[in-house]
């Protein structure tokens, strides 16, 4: 049987398989900043992104965390509502709204950051680091053909 002629299984679908780890250790992380600090998974995505990298626009946002526009848009008024993030002008074009940690959301960030790590310390101790490596390496060739495919109007071909 080539690949393409096996019966399909939505248990051994490649997307599938992904988007039911991803909702597991995604589930499996969130409880830990909901608890403590009431954020939302979009929430967290949000302070997690402008941790890594400050004075991001909200489209910026959007697209590293591939949240939706609107997703990206309530956490942020939520944020700012309990003063985690501010908002301010871009410096190079005005019409733009640069988004960023307060201080407390900086103090949250902080907290929040050894809860996620000790998280995923758990989830991947049952492999080696080797394993560890190869999944991590895995993942990124994946990631690079399927961004590939969404961003190109022409179907790659078979190596």
């Amino acid at each position: 049987m080539s690949k393409i002629d096996k019966p399909f299984e939505l248990r051994n679908f490649l997307p599938y398989q992904l988007a039911i780890l991803a909702d597991a250790v995604s589930r499996a992380t969130a409880q830990l900043y909901l608890d403590e600090f009431s954020l939302t998974r979009a929430e967290w995505r949000v302070v997690a992104a402008l941790g890594d990298n400050p004075d991001m626009t909200g489209k910026q946002i959007t697209r590293i965390t591939t949240l939706d526009k609107m997703q990206v848009s309530r956490a942020v008024k939520r944020l700012e509502k309990n003063n985690y993030v501010a908002r301010t002008e871009d410096s190079i074009d005005r019409r733009n709204k640069v988004l960023r940690l307060t201080d407390v959301g900086e103090a949250m960030l902080a907290k929040i950051i050894p809860l996620v790590q000790e998280r995923e310390a758990c989830l991947l101790e049952d492999l080696t680091l080797e394993e560890q490596e190869m999944f991590a390496a895995i993942s990124t060739k994946i990631r690079t053909r399927a961004l590939a495919f969404a961003n190109s109007d022409n179907n790659l071909q078979d190596e």
